[in-house]
């Protein structure tokens, strides 16, 4: 499926053997034990171990995530499972973790955890590959590019290249490009993480996160940290997600091609300042995406003059749901600093377009723009 354009290769991705009379995407298995005589060894043993659902699915994103290559993919609970999959089975105490100082909210609570091990957290912002002047001595380096909620984009070949070189291992947080928009592991990585609820199952109704390595010893270091945790997906929610792989690329061209729309009729409003995304020729970032990304993802952010007035652009909005998360179908938005602990201004929007048609949503962005700043 190397050859293959995305749309077919998301299609087909994971699907077994044709069998006659057999569905072509076999239904979830729910079970906990398997029938077992004489010694284990056989692929199917307990429940927490492997499930042929999750078999689908994991070989289904190693397929999108290095096209004809040999990776192996381990599937989540979530992708803060998924995450701390990779940080807590790899660092041990005395060891150096460099993290994104502006990157997904919840790795504060990760630093934390990884400091009560005795682990020392370095942290620089993505923009201008800052990791880079902290990366001494350090065991991994997590990147997180583009970055959430600010969307700044790093240089991923460079910052692995420095990294290698020193001995560090390198994981991508990939979640708002998705698989179809970057493929850390083509630009050098050695983990490529993402939160599946976003935008590779994109219909907001499921938790699941996944890990693909392609060195089979740290993939099963992750894989026996999922069995030890027992951060295991349900089988309804794994074979959910697969089922959605098959729109993948219907959805995300149309929601990166509505999102440099919005963008550039958000980048004509002066009452809007801030704005960012990854793929308006304008965006600082865009020499650097342009580079390494394939497709710049669903995400447009922007400032508006304060609390005040975003709250009411979130309240007059009518096909926009005020919502945290992103990558679904339905466009949410939010003002991200209701949360605290985004270094974000209060008037901060994050709002992730969905597969509405462009007309209407920018029309309705507009029409909500005008009613909360209009009077003013």
């Amino acid at each position: 499926m190397s050859t293959m354009g995305d749309g077919t290769r998301a299609v087909r991705a994971g699907l077994p053997e044709p069998e006659q009379f057999e569905p072509t995407l076999p239904g979830p298995v729910f079970a906990a034990h398997f029938h077992l005589s004489g010694e284990p060894t056989g692929p199917y043993t307990y429940g927490r171990d492997t499930n042929p659902t999750w078999t689908l699915l994991e070989r289904a994103i190693g397929e999108l995530e290095a096209p004809g290559e040999p990776v192996e993919t381990t599937v989540f609970a979530s992708g803060m499972a998924a995450i701390s999959a990779v940080l807590l089975s790899r660092a041990r105490t005395g060891d150096v973790v460099v993290l994104p100082d502006d990157g997904y909210q919840a790795l504060p609570l990760v630093r934390a955890q990884l400091e009560a091990y005795g682990v020392e957290v370095r942290t620089a912002p993505t923009g201008g590959d800052a990791q880079l002047a902290v990366l001494e001595g350090a065991k991994l380096l997590w990147i997180e590019t583009p970055s959430n909620p600010g969307l700044d984009v790093c240089d991923v070949r460079r910052l692995v290249e420095a990294a290698h070189s020193a001995g560090t291992l390198v994981a991508v947080d990939n979640t708002l490009a998705t698989p179809l928009g970057q493929r850390p592991l083509e630009l050098g990585a050695d983990f490529s993480v993402a939160s599946d609820t976003k935008g590779l199952t994109g219909h907001g109704d499921i938790l699941l996160g996944h890990v693909t390595c392609r060195d089979p010893e740290l993939a099963a270091g992750v894989r026996r940290w999922r069995k030890v945790v027992g951060a295991i997906p349900g089988p309804m929610e794994a074979w959910l997600a697969h089922r959605s792989l098959a729109t993948l690329e219907l959805r995300i061209d149309r929601q990166c091609a509505t999102a440099l729309t919005l963008a550039e009729a958000l980048g004509k409003r002066p009452e809007v300042t801030g704005l960012r995304y990854p793929g308006l020729p304008t965006d600082p970032s865009y020499p650097k995406a342009l580079q390494q990304m394939r497709r710049f993802g669903s995400v447009v952010s922007f400032v508006l003059p304060d609390r005040e007035r975003a709250e009411r652009f979130l309240t007059e909005l009518r096909l926009v749901d005020d919502a945290t998360s992103f990558g679904g179908v339905r466009s949410t938005a939010e003002r991200r600093a209701r949360w605290g602990g985004d270094a974000v201004p209060e008037g901060f929007i994050r709002l992730s377009v969905g597969a509405e048609s462009p007309a209407d949503l920018v029309a309705d962005v507009e029409r909500a723009l005008d009613a909360a700043l209009g009077e003013h």
